[in-house]
């Protein structure tokens, strides 16, 4: 496709998407899908289909478009929610029943989510209703059927799964009393009669989308978003997003790990960054890293690592990863810091600190975490991107888009590498 600039102008002008965000091989791959899918030969012939057929651009959206999502993800946000949506219930002496947009919705395990908190915090049915909406109508489909494989539980408490789904031969189907709490609908968050004539919502679910967007973008978006959201209402966003929302007047309600923001009462910082990612893979052995100690490692030049072997390196890698996406924030330090005593340096482990640290809100010290990873491993893409957030809110413009450029080339290659 040798990076043709229509169809990263194309993406841009239907869903807002910022090709530096993703890397310009996802679109490049995208791309390729979609001309062998239709029999076609040539980039240009394939952008000649693209603007005569609406079923195409669909298409070609959806292949780029690679939903990531899980039941109760970011479980303190549906904790916060329950608690707020009491509260609020009495602020309005439940003269109405409240209302709670998640947008995108993707496969519908927020909506879902959403409804399934609120019930078993004691609201009644007819005390909240959920929209959820999304730009893919395949994924909002696949919402309306309501039936989950085992991937779509992760975490160590799904007792949920059995107050609120039956199990079939095909997965986990939602049950009625929770289906019925939440209706699904597509609709681009770039269309300006987007929920025109709706009233504004209570609670916002709008997560992970904003840093796909370039910042013109950004904030066309959020003026939406805020539109959307009463004035008295709470804006639930991604983790990573926080410092964008704290540019355009919005604050942290003070909750750790809820990322739930407010126009009002607000402390003066954003929300500090935590993306929970999957555990890492297998790391290095001792024998194929260098044995002389890192200038920053926590490890004194006098002490000598224990040579723990590579299963057990793999198992606290995990667990790490288990007790920070649980909001276990200082056994999940620990835990990295037994790595560091017991095993060579890992970029992993540094940006697992650089997490914790942001959810502390040591902005200093989560940078100097971050610069640790990408010292030991330069392309760490989590890290690169992290780092780049957090220049951002600091005003250092510059510096983040060249990591920016660096994670979209890390991408590239990567891609390039798998063909």
């Amino acid at each position: 496709m040798s990076n043709d600039p229509r169809f990263f102008a194309f993406l841009k002008e239907r869903i807002g998407l910022d090709v530096a965000s993703v890397g310009e091989a996802i679109i490049e791959r995208a791309v390729r899908q979609r001309i062998q899918a239709t029999h076609g030969q040539t980039p240009g012939e394939y952008w000649q289909l693209l603007q005569s057929s609406h079923d195409e651009q669909q298409a070609l959206i959806e292949a780029v478009i690679v939903p990531e999502t899980w039941f109760f993800r970011y479980p303190e946000s549906f904790a916060t929610l329950a608690r707020l949506a009491k509260a609020r219930l009495s602020e309005i002496k439940q003269m109405r029943a409240l209302r709670i947009l998640s947008l995108p919705c993707s496969t519908g395990e927020e909506p879902y989510s959403i409804a399934m908190a609120l019930l078993d915090a004691g609201l009644a049915p007819h005390q909240f209703k959920v929209l959820g909406l999304d730009v893919s109508p395949l994924s909002v489909e696949r919402a309306r059927r309501g039936v989950y494989g085992k991937n779509s539980f992760r975490g160590g408490d799904i007792a949920f799964r059995d107050r609120h789904f039956t199990e079939s031969a095909d997965g986990f189907h939602v049950v009625d009393h929770v289906r019925e709490q939440v209706r699904l609908q597509v609709g681009n968050l770039l269309d300006p009669a987007l929920l025109a004539n709706e009233p504004s919502y209570d609670f916002v679910f709008c997560r992970n989308l904003l840093i796909y967007f370039d910042q013109p973008t950004q904030k066309q978006v959020f003026d939406v978003l805020k539109g959307l959201t009463h004035v008295d209402g709470v804006l639930f966003i991604g983790p990573a997003e926080g410092s964008l929302l704290g540019r355009h007047g919005m604050r942290s309600i003070g909750v750790p790990q809820s990322f739930a923001f407010s126009r009002q009462g607000a402390p003066d910082r954003p929300e500090p960054v935590f993306v929970p990612v999957p555990a890492p893979p297998t790391p290095r052995t001792a024998a194929t890293l260098p044995t002389k100690p890192r200038p920053f490692s926590t490890v004194s030049a006098q002490v000598v690592p224990i040579k723990a072997p590579p299963s057990d390196a793999s198992a606290l890698l995990s667990r790490i990863a288990t007790l920070a996406n649980e909001g276990k924030s200082a056994e999940a330090r620990a835990a990295c810091e037994q790595y560091l005593n017991n095993h060579p340096p890992a970029a992993q482990v540094f940006y697992w600190l650089g997490l914790l640290s942001d959810v502390d809100g040591s902005a200093l010290q989560a940078q100097g975490f971050y610069r640790k990873a990408l010292y030991l491993e330069p392309q760490h893409p989590q890290a690169l991107m992290h780092l780049a957030a957090l220049l951002e809110s600091q005003g250092d413009s510059a510096g983040a888009r060249r990591l920016q450029a660096r994670a979209a080339r890390s991408e590239r290659a990567d891609s390039e590498s798998k063909r």
